[in-house]
């Protein structure tokens, strides 16, 4: 099965927006290989602009030159990714990935590049044009590159099936579809071309689409059609973009299962912002502004509602404490080990969330404190199972005592691995 597990990786997106080289992904792949790949981390993802020669900051450059083959699918840009000259495209930087045993992925936006619509070139193994494909009237608002495709023609079928066929032949693992997970009803038939179209590719391909809000009313749609859909804009280093995914959270949890999963978005921890103006205004000196306190919050609730997990800091760059937020086995285990995760009672100042877990063999209960106070968080008794033997804390890996009660700090939390008998 295609993500019968949250898929755990690292994004260029957090660190080097628009400007990623291949130098860049491979430090990244090299540094998950040797210290996260033990404990689930795999997937290694460029993201946008991969295609753009000239892109060297976090921002997109409109309406610049594209690089493409001639049926409009584009290429890497050979001066940021020298291992793609010769037409050989991402299968050589595939490869060195697979070989340090980790998987490779790809963003993409919806739809087609306007200079191959514009130049009417012909689709790859189709005896329709780009032109034919495309509709100017279905436009990304944040990036000029591409048009969206008018999906009741063969030709907007052709297309994706051309680009799905591509990446397989470069070992792509993963793709990243933007400008489309909000964007409903308008992209719900392209959403099921570009799901069938990676389905017939050849190549087990995780689909994700982004950005969000997802609508929760096509929460059956894209359980369908995609392995994993944003809940939520971009999400970064804000206590109350944090705070306010506790409602998403609750919300969405209950569709999370093997092969489909509501995306929280990457964990903007350790080195971000690499490639932006570090005396700029809120850049903190290009490290996360998330407190210590408030990354465990993150990992805590991502683990607990099975949210994917992509990293979005420079991995070499990490400091001591961030690695040890990515390493704790024990709160990565709730990724798989749990199931039906919910919370129990969310308020302004607390959250207590609790998760089964699959083997029958205990649960999980995570208590959160949403103040900005010092708090004392207790885990309701009427909650516990019948059975309940001892309880372990996850962040410390103490023996935790009956009532579980806990003393955080503001925006804390702790979390507990219960046993029964």
């Amino acid at each position: 099965m295609v993500a019968e597990y949250p898929p755990m990786g690292w994004n260029s997106w957090d660190c080097y927006g628009a400007a990623v080289t291949e130098e860049t992904v491979l430090k990244n792949a090299v540094y998950m290989a040797k210290n996260l790949k033990k404990y689930g981390w795999e997937y290694v993802v460029v993201d946008i602009q991969w295609y753009q020669p000239t892109a060297s900051t976090h921002a997109y450059e409109p309406f610049s030159d594209l690089t493409m083959d001639g049926y409009g699918r584009l290429l890497p840009a050979e001066n940021r990714f020298p291992s793609a000259r010769g037409g050989r495209g991402f299968r050589p930087l595939a490869d060195q990935i697979h070989r340090l045993g980790l998987k490779f992925g790809i963003h993409i936006m919806r739809g087609l590049p306007r200079m191959a619509a514009h130049r009417r070139l012909p689709i790859f193994e189709s005896g329709s044009r780009c032109d034919e494909a495309a509709d100017p009237n279905s436009i990304c608002l944040w990036n000029p590159d591409m048009y969206g495709l008018r999906c009741d023609l063969p030709a907007a079928r052709a297309y994706y099936d051309s680009i799905f066929k591509l990446y397989a032949s470069w070992g792509v693992d993963y793709v990243k579809c933007d400008d489309i997970a909000r964007e409903y009803p308008r992209c719900e038939r392209e959403i099921e071309i570009i799901s069938e179209a990676c389905k017939r590719c050849g190549r087990d391909i995780t689909l994700s689409l982004s950005p969000g809000p997802a609508p929760l009313e096509k929460a059956e749609h894209l359980k369908q059609y995609a392995n994993l859909w944003r809940i939520t804009d971009d999400f970064w280093d804000d206590w109350r973009l944090l705070k306010a995914m506790f409602e998403r959270a609750e919300k969405w949890c209950i569709h999370a299962g093997p092969g489909h999963w509501p995306d929280a978005d990457m964990l903007p921890v350790g080195a971000l912002r690499q490639c932006y103006a570090q005396d700029g205004e809120g850049s903190h000196n290009g490290w996360t502004r998330f407190t210590h306190a408030e990354q465990r919050t993150m990992m805590s609730l991502w683990c607990m509602m099975r949210s994917p997990l992509m990293i979005g800091g420079d991995l070499p760059k990490n400091d001591d404490f961030t690695l040890k937020l990515l390493t704790n086995a024990a709160l990565l285990e709730i990724e798989k080990a749990a199931w039906c995760a919910h919370p129990i009672r969310t308020t302004q100042e607390e959250s207590i969330w609790f998760a089964p877990r699959k083997d029958g063999k205990g649960y999980y209960a995570a208590a959160f404190n949403l103040s900005d106070e010092e708090r004392t968080v207790t885990v309701p008794m009427v909650s516990m199972e019948p059975g309940a033997v001892f309880a372990v804390e996850i962040w410390g890996g103490k023996l935790a005592c009956f009532p579980l009660t806990a003393r955080l700090e503001p925006h804390d939390v702790q979390v507990y691995r219960i046993m029964t008998e």
